[in-house]
């Protein structure tokens, strides 16, 4: 029994997520990391940055990182499929 001497692995296991959740799951932590990066970039590019910067970051994101989980969502399978064309299979 591996969960005998550790219980707290245990609940631990058992908050996880099915693995059928993997795609969502790297849409969701892959949008919301790559937005918020995306999102200080251009704001600092296009406003400079002024004493609200990250006030206009946030309004920014609000809108980058739905948008971009949704967008990962329907491009990862054509993804999954350019990569399987383009690395060389054994």
């Amino acid at each position: 029994m591996p969960f005998r001497r550790y219980p707290e692995q245990r609940l631990l296991a058992a908050r996880k997520l099915h693995p059928r959740f993997t795609p969502v799951v790297f849409a969701f932590y892959m949008s919301t990391i790559m937005a918020f990066l995306m999102t200080l970039i251009i704001t600092a590019v296009n406003a400079g940055m002024s004493d609200d910067y990250f006030s206009q970051v946030w309004n920014a994101y609000r809108v980058a990182m739905p948008s971009a989980f949704l967008c990962i969502l329907v491009v990862r399978p054509l993804v999954a499929r350019l990569v399987q064309f383009t690395i060389r299979s054994h």
